[in-house]
């Protein structure tokens, strides 16, 4: 397509994208008590192959060529960093700092259980035609498919956390303190793969160093550079020049963790979390949220909606599977982070609601399996099963935490 065709048609793709995130979002909070995020997650999905494309094939052909797919990635990506950099202005590091060992064990343990299962069932995953391709040995489906149940919903936790009003308590702390140690790790694993498929070694060292590299400068070194960009909204107040040149700052770090083989969200939580508290991040929270949320978050969830395709699971067999897998993605994530919370001093209460947010999949689910499919390491059944399992455990979030208050 000509840049003169794309650009109207964008427009005109935007205008159905928000449209059908603020109604399905609407529904959620009205129907089902859901975050509007979750809403947004499932009309993503609507608007792909899973129903527009099965429903009206020619509308969705004529929506979302292949060339329009191209800037709705690139839209979506800087959407879910910006959002990850909003998501790290409200973490709190005092808390982290004096709940750090507890965020370290619950992330062990929503590691450990996930890729325990993972491993034991590699083996009959493998031997179902068309779930991993043919060159993926049973090692390595054990891997990928262990990064896919662990993972957290990094993003889409710290929105629930803030729609329920725990931004800044010490469950909310915890729980994304906990997300992000064990998403880290699990975008490590993803790079083991990778590299063990023919990447070579180098891609796993490069995510892993690099990664924790920096990591420890957003943490040592940022926060003493930035402090007088601080005080300096302080005296004088937000203007375009210091936001200028803290997305240009974003973007830089957005750059260096996918050059590093991580992703653009933990450039852009990283740096959040080194901002400093105050006016600087009340400003850029009145200037970015806004548009970040409402108009590109929304791309994201439709460009991975756009490669969902829902009705391959009307096989009996694929039915065991997804059965399966969804069984054990909830019995070994949730449960294993509610057993280390305990064991590390949580009361029952804050336990029950820690695993039921770390149970959450949601978008970081969406990305690792998105990487996986285009890197041929899954195929369409089971990337339809991994998305199914994303909206499920998604979903499960609100009510659980809310059972938790009621019952804990």
């Amino acid at each position: 397509m000509t840049n003169a065709e794309l650009s109207p048609l964008f427009f005109l793709a935007m205008a159905v994208i928000l449209a059908a995130s603020r109604m399905v979002g609407w529904a959620a909070r009205r129907f089902l008590g859901q975050p509007q995020v979750v809403g947004e997650m499932i009309a993503g999905v609507l608007l792909g192959p899973s129903l527009l494309g099965w429903l009206a094939p020619g509308v969705e052909a004529m929506l979302f060529p292949a060339d329009l797919k191209k800037l709705l990635y690139v839209g979506a990506q800087l959407g879910v960093g910006l959002y990850m950099f909003l998501v790290g202005l409200t973490f709190s590091r005092e808390e982290f700092r004096l709940n750090a060992g507890r965020a370290a064990a619950v992330s062990i343990a929503g590691m450990a259980a996930p890729f325990a299962v993972a491993v034991a069932m590699a083996p009959w995953l493998v031997a179902q035609s068309g779930l991993f391709m043919p060159h993926v040995g049973v090692a390595q489906a054990g891997l990928f498919l262990g990064a896919a149940i662990a993972i957290t919903a990094f993003p889409m936790l710290a929105r629930i956390i803030h729609e329920q009003g725990l931004a800044g308590t010490r469950m909310g702390t915890l729980s994304l303190a906990a997300g992000a140690i064990g998403d880290a790790g699990a975008w490590v694993v993803v790079a083991l793969v990778l590299a063990s498929l023919g990447a070579g070694p180098a891609v796993a060292i490069k995510a892993a160093g690099g990664g924790l590299g920096f990591a420890l400068v957003m943490a040592l070194v940022a926060p003493r550079l930035l402090a007088p960009l601080g005080r300096r909204v302080e005296a004088r107040g937000m203007n375009d020049g210091v936001l200028t040149l803290i997305l240009a700052l974003f973007l830089i770090c957005a750059w260096a963790m996918d050059a590093c083989g991580m992703h653009a969200v933990f450039g852009g939580f990283l740096l959040g979390t080194a901002m400093p508290r105050g006016a600087l991040v009340e400003g850029l929270r009145a200037r970015l949220e806004p548009f970040a949320t409402t108009f590109l978050l929304p791309m994201f969830f439709t460009f991975s909606g756009l490669n969902t395709r829902l009705q391959v699971l009307g096989k009996l067999d694929l039915v065991l599977v997804t059965l399966a897998i969804m069984a054990a993605a909830v019995l070994a994530k949730g449960g294993a982070c509610y057993l280390a919370a305990r064991l590390s001093g949580e009361d029952n209460r804050s336990a029950l609601g820690i695993g039921a947010l770390m149970n959450a999949r949601g978008l970081m689910e969406l990305i690792i399996i998105n990487i996986g499919l285009q890197a041929g390491i899954i195929g369409p059944g089971l990337f339809a099963i991994l998305v199914l399992m994303a909206i499920v455990t998604t979903l499960m979030a609100s009510p659980l935490l809310a059972l938790s208050r009621r019952f804990g």
